[in-house]
């Protein structure tokens, strides 16, 4: 877990049921930062279970061949994919969503974006027999522009406010794979037989950059008009392009050892 929170300077801003949260990394924690994002990164890529299965039948090197030819090499790519690893850390560790999938295992090429929502958060309830879906973007950019908030606010805002019809699909197919039939067949339920209601989504805009949230962030968070709960949240880091960096090559140092 990053703890981002602890990790953070911290201010939250409420309008309505909208909230707007601004985690400014302290600078002390930077390393610790690097460390905790490091240590999440391969399971993000691939399932750790195929990795101890490779481990087992070809030994160490082959294992970490198995991750290498996973990681993205273009920075932009890199970047992109911290912002929806900490977003997806911060989904689990702050709020009552799970992310059951780990989507990036399922990019077609390293080097290449990924299509649809980028991360989809689930509150199942077995008790109760109720689904809440949490759309998010996350943007992992050094500094953030109108042209990305607007970006984000148009993916957010496609399918009337709810999760795209082919990640819900993706993500109910992943989860059979896994064995996950109940989660699955719920979900693919709400999709296909009752239908998504606006009051089971909740929108989460995940930003992790060097700009300061409380400009060009907080005021798209203000100007949002929609009936869909709002959670939008700021991580500032200075130094955003060396925690990068510094996470991507310790990770492939280790892999090298």
């Amino acid at each position: 877990m990053l703890e981002l929170k602890q990790k953070s300077s911290f201010s939250l801003h409420k309008k309505g049921t909208h909230e707007f949260i601004k985690l400014e990394v302290k600078a002390e924690e930077f390393q610790n930062l690097v460390s905790g994002l490091m240590g999440l990164i391969p399971e993000h890529y691939v399932d750790p279970i195929y990795v101890a299965r490779t481990l087992e039948r070809l030994g160490k090197h082959a294992a970490a061949e198995k991750l290498k030819i996973k990681i993205p090499e273009a920075k932009k790519i890199r970047s992109g994919d911290i912002g929806e690893i900490a977003a997806t850390d911060y989904i689990e560790d702050e709020t009552l969503y799970t992310v059951p999938i780990r989507k990036l295992r399922w990019r077609d090429h390293r080097n290449m974006a990924m299509r649809g929502d980028d991360v989809i958060g689930i509150l199942f309830s077995r008790q109760d027999n109720t689904i809440k879906f949490l759309k998010t973007e996350a943007k992992g950019n050094k500094a953030l522009s109108t042209d990305v908030l607007e970006k984000a606010r148009a993916e957010l805002d496609l399918n009337d406010g709810l999760p795209a019809p082919h990640a819900l699909s993706f993500m109910s197919e992943r989860l059979n794979t896994m064995g996950e039939y109940e989660l699955a067949d719920r979900i693919e339920k709400a999709q296909l037989v009752d239908g998504i209601q606006g009051n089971q989504v909740e929108h989460l805009l995940f930003t992790f950059t060097q700009s300061n949230p409380d400009s060009l962030q907080k005021a798209a968070f203000d100007g949002y008009g929609g009936n869909i709960k709002q959670n939008s949240v700021g991580v500032k880091i200075d130094n955003h392009q060396k925690l990068i960096a510094s996470v991507y090559q310790g990770v492939l140092d280790g892999l090298n050892d």
